[in-house]
């Protein structure tokens, strides 16, 4: 097991498909709405703006390092060569939280679309959750699938990528018609009240822009598997980046150009309901925009399955987890036990209810942004402590994108605290980082005791050497 590596077969298209999948998702379809009512039309899109200057400078930070230390679990060695093994530990603890509960609100997210295709399927009445019955039937479609991802990553990035590829093409046919319809049969007098509650609404949105973005930092994690010049990995990555601030703001327009604020408050997926009514009221068009939500559904859970797994798979091989969670299928060259773990928390979230969307959104959301802030740091303290270090995507004013990505990442931190008007909620969101934080305390203390600091230190070296020894020759 020792022996084997990941598979180098990654391309251009594959990288771009799997970043920009990984970060359009289902978000768009079930959540566009919630934007529009919170902040209006114009104060929707400004939050996505100020949301993705954020993710543009930690993507730019990102793309710099990603180019120059391209190991599987990017941000574990970017933070251990910067600050060392505890910050390392700690960035990326807090990225696999960011990763799992983008894989479990797709869990969840998927029968919630189905009410839509396929109305009144959800039945059998099992039990209550914050106030939401939770149906038998409708459990039964969010566990189905994510078996069926669960499978499409255990057999191989390959596989996996092939499949991302098809389903961003049906996904970025679905968005376009959307675009196209609401520019042709919307009006601006749709998109009143431009602002809704002020700074509040848009700081309401603003904290949930961080879990509609991730996705371009799955790149890093599976850089041991792209087969692209250096260079290239950092050009994708920011140019996924840039691709997906367009769609959101462009998804925000057409909707509230197509549909009055009533009519958003009663619909139960508005982006649909925004094509079925660009296009005549037609039913048709709202199954394509809906089937284009589902190709996001399983283009970002299938994203963050690989970057999940590969970042926990860093972790386990540097003897911060279990080791048995690093190894290898002997065959499709998966880290098939972190997959696995990562399935079974996956087929657990449909239990918790359509409630589990928001808590989801919102507490991963926090976790990811401190793992970008400790990126940013790490990117900045590379630069003073190893300037000699190769970087084939060399960033141009560095240091002041670096300390705008720091300060824009803590500034969007301090909005999740109690005390700010888009605070976390007590005690469903608190609960999942609470219970995150003592899970890795335990795992880690228990982990430093079997394999001993010391192996966990020689490892992440050696990784390191070899890097920068292809660099010297």
């Amino acid at each position: 097991m020792e022996d084997q590596k990941l598979l180098k077969v990654l391309g251009n298209r594959d990288v771009l498909a799997l970043a920009f999948g990984a970060m359009i998702g289902w978000g768009w379809v079930v959540t566009a709405g919630i934007w529009i009512t919170e902040a209006g039309s114009a104060g929707a899109i400004i939050a996505f703006l100020i949301g993705g200057m954020l993710v543009v400078f930690v993507g730019l930070t990102y793309a710099e390092l990603a180019s120059a230390i391209p190991i599987a679990g990017g941000e574990l060695f970017y933070t251990y060569k910067a600050m060392g093994r505890v910050p390392s530990f700690i960035a990326t603890w807090a990225i696999v939280l960011g990763y799992i509960s983008v894989v479990a609100f797709e869990a969840v997210a998927l029968p919630t679309v189905f009410e839509f295709l396929v109305p009144n399927y959800s039945t059998g009445y099992m039990y209550t959750v914050a106030g939401w019955d939770v149906n038998f039937t409708w459990v039964a479609v969010g566990v189905l699938g994510s078996v069926i991802i669960s499978w499409i990553n255990f057999r191989g990035i390959k596989l996996a990528s092939f499949v991302t590829f098809l389903l961003t093409l049906l996904i970025i046919i679905a968005g376009i018609l959307l675009i196209t319809g609401s520019s042709i049969a919307g009006n601006v007098g749709n998109m009143q009240p431009f602002f809704e509650k002020g700074t509040v609404g848009i700081l309401t949105v603003l904290i949930m822009t961080p879990f509609m973005f991730v996705g371009f930092d799955v790149i890093p994690q599976a850089a041991e598997e792209i087969n692209l010049p250096r260079k290239r990995i950092g050009q994708l990555l920011i140019f996924s980046v840039f691709l997906a601030v367009i769609w959101y703001i462009a998804i925000i327009f057409g909707v509230s150009r197509v549909l009055s604020p009533t009519e958003i408050n009663e619909s139960n997926l508005v982006t649909a309901d925004a094509m079925a009514k660009a296009f005549g009221d037609s039913r048709m068009m709202g199954n394509i925009l809906v089937l284009g939500g589902v190709g996001g559904i399983l283009t970002s859970w299938i994203g963050f399955y690989i970057g999940g797994s590969r970042a926990i798979y860093a972790l386990a091989k540097a003897g911060m987890l279990p080791k048995a969670l690093g190894e290898l299928h002997p065959k499709y060259r998966t880290p098939y036990k972190a997959i696995l773990l990562i399935a079974v928390l996956s087929t657990i979230a449909p239990f918790f209810g359509r409630p589990a969307l928001v808590w989801l959104v919102d507490a991963g959301g926090l976790s990811l942004v401190v793992a970008w802030s400790m990126v940013a740091a790490s990117f900045l303290i590379l630069r003073k402590k190893n300037p000699e270090m190769k970087r084939p995507f060399y960033l141009r004013g560095g240091s002041i994108i670096g300390w705008f990505a720091v300060l824009m990442s803590i500034g969007i931190c301090i909005l999740y605290f109690p005390g700010m008007p888009s605070a976390l909620i007590w005690p469903y969101e608190w609960a999942i980082i609470i219970v995150w934080i003592i899970l890795g305390v335990i795992l880690y203390q228990v982990s430093m005791r079997k394999y001993g600091p010391e192996n966990s230190d020689a490892h992440m070296e050696k990784q390191l050497e070899e890097v920068f020894k292809e660099d010297a020759e």
